[in-house]
């Protein structure tokens, strides 16, 4: 069992920068290919960025450039740094954990935390 629990959305004006955390708990953590996604209301849940076990990263093209995802030294803790954000991104940001064949953004994950909230003012 992996529990995740995530931190730091708040409302931001466009061209801001936030950093979202995730607090990984529980099973090896090290192993992991983790994950952020988020969800607009009325939209369907879009994978933003992964990290795999050696470091590999991945993005969606909506925010590359722009997001970068990393781990915490201590390997418990992923972050989201999201600079010049635009009011599109605003969205219910999730953190994810699993093994999936390929460690992607919008692979399938099972473990998730019950996200933070981030809006973008115009």
């Amino acid at each position: 069992l992996v529990e995740l629990v995530e931190s730091g959305g708040e409302t931001v004006q466009a061209g801001g920068s936030l950093r979202l955390s995730c607090a990984a708990s529980g099973n090896t953590y090290s192993g992991y290919c983790m994950g952020w996604f988020r969800q607009a209301p009325g939209k369907e849940r879009e994978g933003v960025a992964a990290i795999d076990s050696d470091g590999s990263t991945s993005y969606a093209d909506s925010v590359k450039g722009r997001f970068t995802i990393s781990k915490g030294d201590a390997k418990n803790t992923l972050y989201l740094q999201m600079n010049s954000l635009k009011p599109e991104d605003t969205a219910m940001y999730y953190c994810a954990a699993d093994w999936p064949p390929a460690c992607v953004p919008g692979a399938d994950f099972g473990y998730w935390g019950q996200g933070t909230q981030v809006t973008v003012s115009s």
